[in-house]
């Protein structure tokens, strides 16, 4: 921890006294409100957004920038999100580092974009180390998902946790193991593909080329598709809220597809707990709009 305090990215805080059995008295570290700024960056599919914040999570200044729907080689990609990171730290002064989150696989050995499901610009893209060469400092590439846990780990409901998972459900399913104090990624980056276990061997084909994964009955995607097969009201806008709202005013089919969608996100997530026992999951995006009622 000493190269940390020396280098201003953590300080020391209050001592804590010794217990009854004896011992040193601990110093309390947490990050320094001196610190750096970083430039933290989410690439999706078709957009990439980057923010100016703290080491404790305060947001200086924000930028985004959408992707032509022509766009075909990494290189333009490229340029757009380099353009949106140079934007964003404009007014700052030298900064830590850049953080990206890519929704999609990557290796995390290379810091290179594996794949981006609707972006194939992207595939092949070795942003770390491009990135690195346009603006001189550290970068770390990583899956949105894992990006996410280390949000939870640090401040969120994970903090304080050796051992929880954190999975996210919306247009795509994704999730990230915490196990014994550390973030799985697996092989390159390799592990970690909740959403792509399979729960029905003879179910939807997914968008990865294999049938039955997970993601194909429990994504917000398998949710519109459903509405709109069971005729409810506006299915390409239904969110779980406005199921919810549905479901409490008696539309026929609402409380249903409600039952299912609880059912099937369950599976996965039982399937999780008894594989890898996190034994503390923690749920991101639009599922979370149930609030209790939900999740009883």
């Amino acid at each position: 921890m000493q190269p940390l305090i020396d280098q201003g990215v953590l300080a020391e805080g209050e001592v804590i006294p010794p217990n009854e059995t004896g011992g040193k008295p601990a110093t309390k570290l947490w990050f320094s409100k001196d610190a750096r700024p970083i430039c933290a960056v989410l690439l999706l599919h078709d957009r990439v957004s980057a923010c100016l914040v703290s080491l404790e999570g305060e947001v200086y200044a924000q930028h985004a920038a959408n992707f032509p729907k022509n766009l075909t080689h990494p290189s333009d990609a490229f340029r757009i999100i380099s353009t949106c990171v140079e934007e964003t730290i404009a007014s700052a002064k030298p900064i830590l580092g850049i953080g990206v989150a890519v929704a999609g696989m990557i290796n995390t050995e290379t810091g290179t974009i594996v794949t981006v499901s609707l972006g194939p610009f992207l595939d092949g893209l070795p942003l770390e180390a491009e990135l690195h060469k346009r603006f001189g400092v550290t970068v770390c590439v990583d899956r949105d998902t894992r990006a996410l846990l280390v949000g939870d780990r640090w401040f969120g409901q994970g903090r304080g946790r050796r051992n929880f998972a954190s999975v996210h459900i919306g247009e795509t399913l994704g999730g990230a193991l915490y196990l014994d104090g550390h973030l799985y990624r697996g092989p390159a980056g390799a592990g970690g593909e909740i959403g792509h276990t399979t729960v029905d061997v003879k179910g939807r084909i997914c968008q990865c080329g294999r049938r039955g994964c997970w993601e194909t009955i429990a994504s917000s995607k398998w949710l519109t598709d459903e509405a709109k097969a069971r005729r409810l009201p506006q299915p390409h806008s239904l969110d779980v809220s406005r199921l919810l709202t549905l479901a409490n005013d008696n539309i026929p089919g609402a409380r249903e597809l409600l039952c299912d969608y609880a059912f099937n996100i369950s599976v996965g997530l039982a399937n999780l707990q008894q594989f890898m026992a996190p034994n503390f999951i923690v749920i991101h995006g639009d599922i979370v709009r149930g609030e209790a009622p939900y999740f009883i």
